[in-house]
């Protein structure tokens, strides 16, 4: 008997993704470990394996799809014994996705009030009084442009609006619906009201539109959520970079060197901030935790990120137990980890977790900025450029090579005084490097 594939998940946190590429096409006689199609998360780029021995009977979800749901059905898989050309069981397919987008429409309900009598929710009426018939993902798309539904003629089954119903609609603002809730904002802050949609601002033809994809979507709704949900404090220190500079030299000159004469290895500032964050956390075990809701996480290893910025976005690997590693090890696992997130091959237990973060944007030559906390983590660290400044040494001014470093912490987790111990020990293990071999 026929049975479907299903969208699977490819990440604990993953509800859905783009269906990016079919590697079989239907007739094709498949078995268990056969790559079927590559899925894009908003993370990676993943291959998708067959668990099951079969033919390919049918397609049901387009090469190029985005938003595919987990578990959708997005293939039928034939019997053996049955030939490619049998009838498919669609109404067994069209079961699961109706199952699918009413388990959708159910969790996207507003929970009713704790104090409230228990009612029926009351479907989205028109502005007549006719009820409206719409997507939870049309309505969410109409939230975010400001689309009246009332005003949107549906194309879908039964007259059903779907989302490009109102990708093709005019934006103009929603008129409200007597005792609904207001509109939450398009941050999804509960009480905020909507941003205007910036199209409305601008002459048609002034800009061009290039449409989310899903890295830049999520990107969007973690970092609101984290700004707005974590009490982040700040707190700035400037590092001393000259004695970490001579190191540095030293054992990059000291690299061995292969018959192309190319260096095994070149350490940059960066892989000894990494590593003197990891030993700093080791020692301050209060600054490397994770908050929930009943309870704090204290971790019993140094996993650090390194932010990587990518033409379509951000993503941090992670470098688990960098306080077990060396110098050379953390630089090459970092270099490795980059390109995968460059080429979006990164696994999920590859940038996932982790108990603290670095971003360093002195590359570009920034010299201080803040960062927003990744979370499940606690801090992350924001460094800027190594620039030649005026110290003032034992009451005389001299020159040297000073980087600035800003933590942004959950409060929640880490307290001030935590948080300012903590980035003096960091500042003393980049300012002498040769303690974190202690």
């Amino acid at each position: 008997m026929a049975t479907n594939i299903l969208m699977p998940a490819l990440s604990p946190t993953m509800e859905e993704g783009k269906l990016a590429k079919w590697l079989v096409k239907e007739g094709d006689v498949i078995k268990s470990g056969t790559i079927l199609a590559e899925i894009e998360t908003d993370k990676a780029t993943m291959e998708f394996e067959a668990v099951d021995e079969g033919t390919i009977g049918k397609i049901l979800v387009a090469e190029g799809s985005e938003g595919v749901k987990v578990n959708a059905p997005i293939a039928v898989l034939l019997a053996e014994g049955e030939k490619a050309g049998a009838a498919v069981d669609i109404h067994a397919a069209m079961k699961d996705i109706k199952a699918a987008v009413k388990a959708e429409e159910k969790s996207s309900a507003p929970a009713p009030k704790a104090d409230a009598p228990k009612a029926a929710a009351a479907p989205a009426a028109k502005n007549d009084g006719a009820r409206i018939y719409a997507s939870p993902l049309a309505k969410r798309i109409a939230a975010e442009k400001g689309v009246d539904l009332s005003g949107v003629t549906g194309t879908g089954p039964r007259g059903r609006i779907v989302k490009s119903d109102v990708e093709n609609a005019k934006p103009g603002a929603a008129k409200p619906v007597a005792g609904a809730p207001a509109a939450a904002g398009g941050a999804g802050v509960p009480g905020v009201a909507p941003l205007p949609d910036a199209r409305l601002l601008y002459p048609a033809g002034s800009y061009e539109e290039i449409p989310h994809d899903s890295m830049r979507k999520a990107i969007a709704k973690r970092l609101t959520s984290a700004k707005t949900l974590i009490p982040h404090y700040y707190l700035t220190v400037d590092c001393n970079l000259n004695a970490l500079m001579a190191v540095r030299e030293k054992m990059n000159a000291a690299a061995p060197k292969g018959k192309d004469k190319v260096p095994a290895y070149k350490l940059s500032v960066n892989d000894f901030i990494m590593k003197a964050s990891a030993m700093a956390l080791m020692k301050h075990p209060d600054v490397n935790a994770s908050w929930t809701d009943t309870a704090i996480l204290k971790h019993k290893d140094a996993d650090v990120g390194v932010a990587v910025a990518l033409d379509f976005g951000l993503i941090t690997p992670i470098i688990f137990k960098a306080q077990t590693k060396g110098l050379v090890e953390i630089s090459n696992e970092v270099k490795e980890l980059a390109g995968l997130a460059k080429a979006k091959k990164l696994k999920p237990n590859q940038y996932e977790g982790g108990g603290f973060s670095v971003s360093n944007l002195g590359m570009y030559g920034i010299k201080n900025f803040t960062s927003i906390i990744n979370p499940p983590q606690s801090c992350i660290i924001a460094v800027g450029a190594g620039k030649e400044r005026a110290i003032v040494v034992n009451g005389k001014i001299e020159v040297a090579t000073v980087m600035t470093v800003t933590m942004s912490a959950d409060h929640r987790v880490v307290d001030g005084g935590t948080g300012a111990k903590f980035l003096a020990t960091l500042k003393q293990f980049i300012e002498e490097p040769a303690s974190m071999l202690l």
